[in-house]
């Protein structure tokens, strides 16, 4: 574990790798004690540091494949921010390696419980599922990253799009919509919404238990991103994304 200096110096690392577009080495190598905890923590203390509003949550490592690629049996989470909500075009010079994801956002109109919510609550919990694209980077060099990486990186978000679709949960299965990728009209990557701990509200109930034991809820009003429906994308000046969702609309994103 890490002292509170260590912890306060790693956080401006990142932030000063996010201001200026350069990358960091990794910080287990950089702070090789570092741990989960840790992490969390120094996120914390970036997103205290932006001082913006929280307008919800995303979870990662939400897939089996990438749970064993990192070691861990655990999806991780980070903030969504107000100013990381884009309006269809990202500028691409502001990210040092910007890749998007496919997911199926869950819009909150309840707050969720804590400690022991369940699917069942989720659903009841959300207002609308809508389509939406995640904008990934990373401020640690070639996206080199462990776990304490990762999760001290905000879970290596950087941006989201949502697209101007709204289906309430119940007028569909949202684990088997089917969701295809295309980047500049090639399709790029495809996957179902089972991809994500079996059914993405899995990934938001397991949310809502994990941010409570740090003190957080997830709000009515909230986003909450529950992990990638495909495999991330390389995102380069001048591609075009578009996202669409059988039975769920579509979303689109443009990297200038």
């Amino acid at each position: 574990m890490l002292t509170i200096q260590s912890r306060e110096a790693a956080a401006e690392l990142l932030r000063t790798a996010e201001r200026d577009r350069v990358p960091i080495k990794p910080l287990v190598e950089l702070y090789p004690d570092i741990d989960v905890v840790d992490a969390y923590e120094i996120q914390l203390l970036n997103v205290r540091h932006r001082n913006r509003d929280v307008i919800g949550h995303k979870v990662g490592l939400s897939s089996l494949a990438m749970q064993q690629m990192m070691g861990v049996d655990e999806p991780d989470y980070g903030h969504l921010l107000d100013d990381m909500q884009l309006a269809g075009i990202a500028d691409a010079s502001a990210y040092l390696y910007p890749r998007v994801e496919v997911e199926i956002a869950f819009l909150l109109a309840r707050d969720l419980p804590g400690e022991g919510c369940t699917v069942e609550d989720v659903l009841a919990a959300t207002e609308f599922v809508a389509p939406a694209i995640e904008l990934i980077d990373s401020r640690i060099e070639n996206w080199r990253i462990g776990l304490q990486d990762t999760i001290a990186d905000n879970a290596s978000s950087a941006g989201f799009m949502l697209g101007s679709e709204r289906v309430r949960p119940s007028e569909l299965d949202i684990g088997a919509v089917a969701a295809t990728l295309r980047r500049n009209g090639e399709v790029v990557a495809e996957g179902r919404g089972d991809a994500v701990l079996g059914d993405p509200a899995i990934a938001v109930a397991w949310l809502a238990a994990k941010v409570a034991s740090f003190g957080v809820r997830l709000l009515a009003g909230d986003i909450v991103l529950p992990g990638s429906c495909t495999r991330a994308i390389d995102a380069r000046p001048g591609d075009e994304f578009h996202a669409e969702f059988a039975g769920l609309g579509s979303v689109d994103l443009k990297f200038e």
